[in-house]
């Protein structure tokens, strides 16, 4: 397991995006060659990350508007939060129109706090569906999906797993592009899988794997929250909005029937199986839930929740799906619905922190 002193064994070297000069970030946090975050004029709070807080801010050398990241220091005596130093490594090697862009790394007053510059998007997902005044159409909810696919696609390919897709943390800009946002808890994963701890991904769009204990965790992770959000999509309202662990699994078994090694080989040597003691349930209901879905609707829905992590469907597969292909078409994200009112106030619903469903 990596810790805060490994990083400091092994100081990283990161590379300024915006001024294209490398700083490296040691024992003692000497960042030479960052901007001063006082180049920046802050706005609003618009959010909480995993591992810090969003402003919309403005730089006043280019008057872009961007969204400027605090890096949370307060736990760390001897420098940058490993965490941090991943979510920073990870996004600077990162470009893709549907991630959110990091440009570049500012230090603050003093050496010990850090910003990330990134990319400002005008709304997230969650505060979208709670003040909507009508949800989104199904050909909206393809074209959001489908970028979404897209942007894991190019991380899953680079061998990097998200663990914290939520809607919360799915951003829109005005023209209707979404960004995937938020990595304070992704991971590189490579062969032979490494062993990682449980205890990640918000608990309504949890796998099952993982409320069972499973600590090698593949794409299939990111792939089951994928279908938690298409499904809150398409419902308008959280699939499985449980309030603990037991009540989650309890959720996912009455949706989808009670698991068993022939669906799910290995199943019963999960750490945690034997601490709870499922229902019996021999029904698949998600036919009876989203009654007005078509067939090829329904069938992308059954392959992201497989139990099985091996034969639940990867981003790649799921783009090629029908569902994309047949009525209502997907929109072109130029013509999604544009929301004014939360671009144009300073002080806007975001300004307060994190929506209801960030908190979960």
């Amino acid at each position: 397991m990596e810790t805060s002193a490994d990083a400091d064994q092994d100081p990283i070297r990161l590379k300024s995006i915006k001024n294209g000069k490398a700083f490296t970030v040691p024992h003692k946090d000497r960042l030479g060659n960052c901007r001063s975050v006082k180049e920046f004029e802050k706005f609003n709070r618009i959010g909480e990350g995993t591992y810090g807080i969003v402003y919309r801010a403005r730089d006043t050398k280019t008057d872009e508007i961007v969204a400027l990241k605090k890096v949370r220091m307060d736990k760390e005596k001897d420098g940058i939060p490993i965490s941090s130093l991943r979510e920073i490594t990870l996004l600077l090697e990162l470009r893709h129109p549907n991630i959110v862009e990091l440009k570049e790394v500012v230090v603050g007053n003093h050496l010990e706090s850090l910003f990330l510059v990134m990319g400002y998007c005008e709304q997230d997902l969650a505060s979208l569906l709670e003040n909507m005044q009508s949800p989104f159409s199904e050909a909206q909810v393809k074209c959001i999906i489908l970028q979404l696919l897209k942007g894991l696609a190019y991380l899953h390919h680079n061998f990097i797993l998200h663990r914290d897709l939520k809607v919360s943390n799915l951003l829109m800009t005005d023209k209707g592009c979404v960004k995937i946002a938020d990595f304070g808890l992704a991971r590189v994963y490579g062969v032979p899988l490494q062993p990682m701890t449980p205890r990640v991904v918000t608990l309504w769009y949890r796998a099952p794997e993982l409320l069972l204990g499973s600590k090698t965790q593949t794409t299939a992770l990111d792939m089951w929250a994928v279908g938690c959000i298409l499904a809150e999509l398409l419902a308008h309202k959280p699939l499985l909005p449980g309030g603990s662990e037991i009540q989650q699994l309890d959720m996912i078994v009455q949706l989808l029937g009670t698991p068993n090694e022939n669906i799910w080989p290995g199943f019963t040597r999960l750490p945690l199986v034997g601490q709870y003691s499922l229902r019996k349930q021999p029904y698949n209901n998600l036919k009876n839930k989203f009654t007005w879905l078509s067939e090829a609707g329904l069938r992308v829905l059954n392959l992201l929740f497989m139990y099985n992590p091996q034969r639940r469907a990867s981003a790649k597969d799921s783009l090629e799906s029908s569902y994309f292909k047949e009525k209502p078409l997907p929109c072109e994200p130029e013509l999604m619905p544009t929301f004014p009112h939360h671009r144009n106030k300073r002080q806007g619903p975001a300004a307060e922190g994190q929506s209801k469903r960030s908190k979960v």
